[in-house]
């Protein structure tokens, strides 16, 4: 039998999530975001359950192939373009929408004949100086692609570097419409948190990322609880020991957690080689026997400790929810001073996912 530990991810939650999404910007087209595997749930397994999205972005062209040989025929973008000119016979021949942030780009797209022309999205760097164009490079670099007979299709593109910041907000807002001033053609804006909270930047394409699995933009859980998102990924596992630990004992690596009465301690198969934070300090929450509980200790590679005292019917084998319905991804990740998205994206391969 292999370990206790699964990711059950559900579809029907996905599904439920690109409703929500929907809701809030009724009049755009929404293009998935399913980077990094999914954000960890499992491209083959994230796909169908939004399979009724406008499009999918990801980064890795690689990932653009496999959903298109799994039968998806919609529009994909790559998110950071194209790595190397040669890329683009593969993007031509899969029929991809690619980003263009740089003049390197542009000159490549000169050089090739593609089957057809491609749609390009045109990166402009309004403010988070990661890539894309500046503001007064801007216009130039639209005109130019706008003149190759390789291109058929231009929309403006940026990422907003704030998620609770109005200010923030509408400075880089400032610059799309500055650098955008006379240019034809639709804008891709918004990203989660501005699909949430900020309808002006909902243009003719939003970007939802994290909402989709559930979690929320800012880390917080609270900041969406009234939105109807539910979450997607619950890992689970099981208790495979318990201990009986007297007044004064330690728990774990490092001695850090001392007990100040008598008490069972549960032993959940689930370490840091699984993905779980090693940083989440005692109390952390987690679920037992469908009661909520707390860490108590250093999380080992392969197990952690659970304060058993609120649980006085679990038992070996009695279930474990790490993460999920009843104990909110955003609320490990605030005890572990990390985010949603890290676990979420560094769940281990070694751990079973299941799709129901």
């Amino acid at each position: 039998m292999p370990r206790p530990i699964v990711a059950i991810v559900d579809s029907t939650a996905l599904a439920s999530n690109l409703t929500v999404v929907r809701r809030y910007a009724p009049h755009a087209r929404i293009w998935s975001v399913v980077k990094a595997n999914g954000y960890g749930h499992g491209l083959n397994a994230v796909w169908q359950g939004l399979n009724q999205t406008d499009g999918f972005a990801l980064l890795d062209l690689n990932d653009a192939v496999v959903l298109r040989e799994n039968g998806w025929r919609g529009p994909i973008l790559l998110l950071e373009g194209f790595f190397h000119p040669a890329d683009l016979k593969e993007i031509d021949r899969y029929r991809l929408t690619t980003v263009v942030h740089s003049n390197w780009q542009i000159n490549a797209l000169r050089r090739i004949v593609p089957l057809a022309p491609l749609d390009i999205y045109v990166k402009l760097n309004s403010g988070m100086n990661r890539l894309g164009f500046i503001d007064r490079e801007f216009p130039g670099a639209w005109h130019a692609l706008s003149e190759l007979k390789q291109v058929a299709t231009l929309t403006l593109m940026t990422h907003f570097a704030h998620h609770d910041q109005t200010a923030g907000l509408a400075a880089q807002m400032a610059v799309v419409l500055r650098a955008g001033d006379g240019l034809i053609g639709p804008r891709c804006l918004a990203n989660s948190a501005a699909t949430l909270w900020y309808p002006e930047t909902h243009k003719q394409w939003i970007r939802p990322g994290i909402i989709l699995y559930g979690a929320s933009p800012s880390g917080d859980w609270q900041d969406i609880a009234t939105c109807g998102l539910l979450p997607v990924m619950t890992l689970t596992s099981e208790l495979i020991s318990i201990q009986k630990v007297f007044s004064g004992g330690h728990i774990g690596y490092g001695t850090r957690c001392r007990l100040n009465e008598s008490q069972r301690v549960g032993v959940v198969a689930c370490g840091y080689a699984d993905g779980y934070p090693y940083h989440a300090p005692t109390g952390t929450p987690v679920l037992v026997d469908g009661v909520r509980t707390r860490t108590l200790g250093a999380v080992s590679m392969d197990m952690l400790m659970v304060d058993l005292k609120p649980c006085p019917l679990a038992c070996i084998g009695s279930k474990v929810e790490l993460w999920g319905n009843h104990i909110k991804i955003d609320e490990v990740a605030t005890f572990a001073s990390t985010l949603s998205y890290k676990l979420m994206s560094s769940l281990a391969s070694r751990v079973t996912i299941q799709i129901c």
